[in-house]
């Protein structure tokens, strides 16, 4: 409900630069033959989907452990999904650091699948708390915590249309997706219902011409980000129950 009326008038307002709670209006694909497609078809199927948000709930909660050498480097140990581009995001745009002052450590990982990849709040904080101290510093929450500050999945509302000939032939797909961006950005938020996921509505069909718009939207939610095939599993719900709608109608 938050996703559907995000951009009405009426929607509580997140942030004063983004009026309307508008974060990115999208588009790929050939509006123009899309458009005479669909003044020719002999047939229009349209369906109008939810993407449901999801909740990682991780086998294992994130948690790490933070310490500072006396010399001033950093080792810290943490339930992510890779050290390098982790390291590399802490140290460049967080903490702004040389890269050599910090070492991550990743033993086994209690399930991930996207959702700890991402950089979170407490593991600055950790690193700093453990620089300050001059001691280790552990964490680790509990689950109702993960529940609201560990990155959610999915969250979009669809609307898509197929048009075809006389004899069921694809001519043309319209696709609108309104995507729910959470309070604040993510790492890879924008980027999911966009150039991640936009591009796969095509699918394996033959379907001369294809216009998509996504929309981004701030709500007073959890952040969405990358969890399991993040912008494919939307797009290829959209379109296969969207083919099924068609075929259904036919």
């Amino acid at each position: 409900a938050d996703t559907a009326r995000a951009l009405e008038d009426t929607a509580p307002q997140i942030w004063d630069e983004a009026p309307r709670n508008l974060c990115f209006d999208y588009e790929i694909g050939d509006r123009a033959a899309s458009d005479a497609a669909f003044a020719l078809a002999a047939h229009v199927s349209d369906i109008d989907i939810v993407n449901n948000r999801v909740i990682v709930n991780s086998m294992e909660p994130r948690g790490a452990i933070a310490e500072c050498t006396p010399d001033g480097r950093f080792v810290f140990h943490v339930s992510s999904q890779g050290v390098h581009m982790f390291r590399d995001s802490l140290c460049d745009s967080v903490m702004h650091i040389p890269r050599e002052r910090m070492r991550v450590i990743t033993p086994d990982v209690g399930g991930a699948f996207g959702m700890k990849i991402l950089m979170y709040p407490e593991y600055p904080v950790l690193l700093l708390a453990a620089e300050m101290l001059g001691r280790p510093v552990k964490w680790i929450p509990e689950r109702g915590d993960a529940f609201m500050t560990d990155v959610h999945g999915r969250d979009n509302v669809t609307h898509a249309e197929l048009a075809m000939d006389a004899d069921g032939r694809f001519l043309a797909a319209r696709v609108s997706t309104v995507a729910n961006m959470g309070a604040y950005l993510s790492t890879f938020a924008p980027y999911i219902p966009t150039y991640d996921g936009a591009p796969l509505l095509a699918s394996v069909y033959d379907n001369p011409a294809i216009y998509v718009e996504a929309k981004g939207v701030f709500t007073n939610t959890v952040p969405v980000d990358a969890y399991r095939g993040p912008g494919r599993s939307e797009a290829n719900y959209a379109i296969e129950r969207l083919v099924e709608a068609a075929a259904y109608d036919l």
